[in-house]
């Protein structure tokens, strides 16, 4: 009797969960932080339409947090509904909770790679010309959950320079996101950045895609200014995510909508991944296995 108490209960709570799940009247995103919250607002403002239009959503609630890890957290309460993360915060989400989110789809490339790179940023007044004339220099990171901004660099660079980047560097530091750390490269306040980049296109438009583009676009820098001293292997793109509570048939609907927005407006799409992408394509947990892997040998969860 009592195993059939259970079952029955349990079948109860997952009824509810999915009538709860398809009568969904507010769907929460989660924005990360790094670039300016005006910026970031204003890039989402078109997707919260499009997304109440299409789901009949009463409201779509846009959250730019301050951090990355106020969007890893508010996935992990079930605060938040949907994000767009990095492959390392995604890892951190994963190694906290496994069934917390599941990844649906990442972007692509205009050359259609499902990857970028972090690359590293100097001034060309610097005289640096590649990673390893920064020994004694100052090295910038953007976020301590960006795999392109710390990650990434953290574990990589030293392949290059032989040491482990707190002892080949006169100091690092982390400088509140993506936007941000690039500009205190630009304003001399580090001697190289580490951001996120397409690495495809022109160095001159900032790439295709990624901050240093985002920049370039916003006349905030002069790429004929910089110089790109650094490059890594190539990382997955990250994944857009769907808290779990919500149930498969959320994750499928967004996938749909999703991997239908490049076409149905491109620029919107444009705006909320910041550059020229080619679209989505559909991804799962396995292809940030790695990620995974490295973010618990480096810096865990």
């Amino acid at each position: 009797m009592l195993k059939k108490a259970l079952f029955a209960a349990t079948a109860l709570f997952a009824l509810a969960g999915a009538a709860h799940a398809a009568d969904l009247k507010e769907f929460r995103i989660g924005i990360l932080g790094g670039e300016n919250e005006t910026d970031r607002l204003r890039n989402y403002a078109c997707l919260a339409d499009h997304l109440k239009q299409e789901f009949g959503f009463e409201k779509v609630s846009l959250f730019p947090a301050a951090d990355y890890d106020g969007v890893i957290q508010g996935l992990l309460g079930g605060t938040l509904d949907f994000a767009e993360l990095g492959a390392s915060g995604y890892a951190a989400v994963y190694i906290k909770d496994s069934k917390a989110v599941t990844p649906i789809l990442t972007t692509q490339q205009k050359d259609g790679s499902t990857g970028y790179y972090s690359i590293g940023l100097a001034l060309k007044s610097s005289g640096i010309k590649s990673i390893k004339d920064a020994k004694g220099k100052k090295l910038g990171y953007a976020d301590p959950d960006s795999t392109s901004g710390y990650l990434v660099p953290l574990t990589q660079i030293p392949k290059d320079t032989g040491m482990p980047n707190d002892k080949f560097f006169a100091s690092t530091q982390f400088n509140g996101g993506h936007e941000n750390n690039l500009l205190a490269a630009y304003d001399g306040k580090v001697d190289i950045a580490v951001d996120d980049s397409s690495g495809i296109g022109d160095f001159k438009d900032g790439y295709t895609s990624g901050t240093f583009r985002k920049e370039v676009d916003k006349g905030a820098v002069d790429p004929n200014k910089l110089v790109e001293v650094w490059r890594s292997p190539l990382i997955p793109n990250g994944p857009l995510v769907v808290r779990n509570a919500l149930g498969e048939e959320w994750q499928t609907k967004l996938a749909a909508f999703f991997t239908a927005l490049p076409e149905k407006d491109h620029k919107c799409f444009a705006a909320v991944e910041g550059g020229d992408y080619k679209g989505y394509a559909p991804v799962k947990h396995d292809f940030y296995n790695a990620v995974v892997d490295v973010r618990k040998a480096a810096i865990g969860g």
